[in-house]
């Protein structure tokens, strides 16, 4: 039977947040960076007539709650983000506050190599001194290497569509190696290359905005070489660093469990969206990131048919109960570690946050308990963030930001889960 007390979790339990360099740095110049100059007011003109294209995972939230933000070009650039390439140092102690042990960061490769093969020693230092903060402040590092964005100069050779510029992401993976590989325990190489190869170049809603079927094969195919190949390099560089990459994984139900149609639907989705990148890199994971956010009910048509509520302030479906059935399948099909390194919501008022933080603990558990190789958590986001196309209006942080300000400022939802943790680990 469950255990209520949560007594399942291991003694080096990973307890931390995440967070990604464009989202939160400030001031970066990238692929992401120059589309949102070019685009922004075409964005907030047509900001009604995309959102509700956008919503593919929900119902969408009321346009009047969010029509004022979503209508301001300024709201689609990332502009100085929340300044946390300046304020690190604080935000580290704000993830101590919280009890927390671990921290989920990515390194801008366009920070690093701003021109094809010139690297910025500036640039370097910068996350040398960020990566000894954290262990000064004994919070494990989770570094990862690329987040969605690229550099200029990259997206201009077509980047990851085309399989020669594989190796001026690989130079990028060994310099990292190189200057960090020894400081390092966790390296994600990609994240989420599902998402990114459906909303890049299949839907055409992000950078380079291309619709286009065999050139999203081609992308998607090519990151899952890109995995494999510099998972080789940085074992060779730093034998010891635990090594994976984040995937976007959806709990997809049949909407009648008794159709066999319906289970096609959830067996095709699931294929294509869980396992494709993961079975081509299996080989090449010593643990599996899994970012979570929603479960699915399908019908025949491979259309959702998800309950209306609750849903979060981006309008997705919320069952966070549902990742102990996705734990349990990722567990058994692959029989390596997992880390959960993205979970969270939406929820500027912090309705449901807590909720969605109980319901999940109580999945983890229930997860160790069945003999999954759970290894951490890492909640989406430590600091409220530039969340891409939409901009700046969703709030994913367990610390408030004011953008005018720059103030933090815990949520209760967050204070709350740091007691969790407490009553957990001591």
């Amino acid at each position: 039977m469950h255990n209520d007390k949560r007594t399942n979790f291991p003694k080096d339990f990973l307890w931390g947040a995440s967070t990604s360099s464009h989202q939160v740095e400030g001031n970066t110049e990238n692929q992401w960076s120059a589309w949102e100059k070019a685009h922004a007011e075409q964005l907030a003109q047509d900001a009604q007539k995309r959102l509700a294209h956008l919503y593919t995972l929900g119902k969408p939230p009321s346009w009047e709650s969010l029509a004022l933000d979503a209508t301001d070009p300024a709201n689609y650039i990332s502009g100085t983000g929340v300044n946390h390439y300046e304020r690190y140092k604080e935000d580290i102690s704000l993830l101590r506050s919280l009890n927390m042990n671990a921290f989920r960061f990515s390194i801008e490769w366009s920070r690093l190599e701003p021109q094809e093969n010139q690297w910025d020693e500036d640039a370097i230092e910068h996350y040398r001194a960020y990566i000894a903060e954290l262990k000064r402040q004994h919070i494990e590092p989770v570094l990862t290497l690329w987040h969605w964005t690229i550099p200029i100069w990259f997206a201009d050779k077509g980047g990851f569509a085309k399989k020669q510029n594989l190796s001026h992401f690989y130079r990028y993976v060994d310099k990292v190696a190189e200057e960090f590989g020894t400081e390092l325990q966790y390296v994600l190489i990609l994240n989420e290359p599902n998402v990114y190869t459906l909303a890049s170049y299949v839907v055409g809603f992000w950078p380079p905005e291309q619709k286009n079927l065999l050139t999203a094969f081609q992308v998607f195919h090519n990151l899952a070489l890109a995995h494999n190949h510099a998972y080789k390099r940085l074992k060779n560089i730093a034998p010891t660093v635990q090594v994976g990459s984040a995937i976007a994984l959806a709990q997809t139900y049949a909407h009648n469990a008794h159709n066999p149609l319906n289970k096609l639907s959830v067996y095709i989705k699931d294929y294509m969206w869980n396992w494709w990148f993961l079975n081509r890199t299996r080989h090449h994971l010593d643990f599996i990131g899994v970012n979570f956010y929603s479960a699915d009910y399908l019908d025949w048509r491979l259309r959702q048919k998800n309950p209306e509520r609750p849903h979060s302030d981006l309008g997705w479906y919320m069952e966070p109960g549902a990742l102990y059935d996705l734990l349990l399948q990722v567990d058994q099909k692959y029989h390596l570690p997992t880390v959960i390194t993205e979970n969270g919501l939406a929820d500027e008022n912090d309705t449901y946050r807590k909720w969605w933080i109980e319901q999940t603990l109580t999945a983890m558990d229930k997860a160790l308990a069945s003999g999954v190789r759970l290894k951490g958590y890492l909640h989406w986001s430590l600091i409220d963030n530039f969340e891409w196309a939409y901009g700046w209006w969703p709030k994913f942080g367990l610390v408030e930001v004011d953008r005018i300000t720059g103030k933090r400022k815990v949520r209760k939802s967050a204070e709350w889960f740091a007691k969790q943790i407490r009553g957990i680990t001591k």
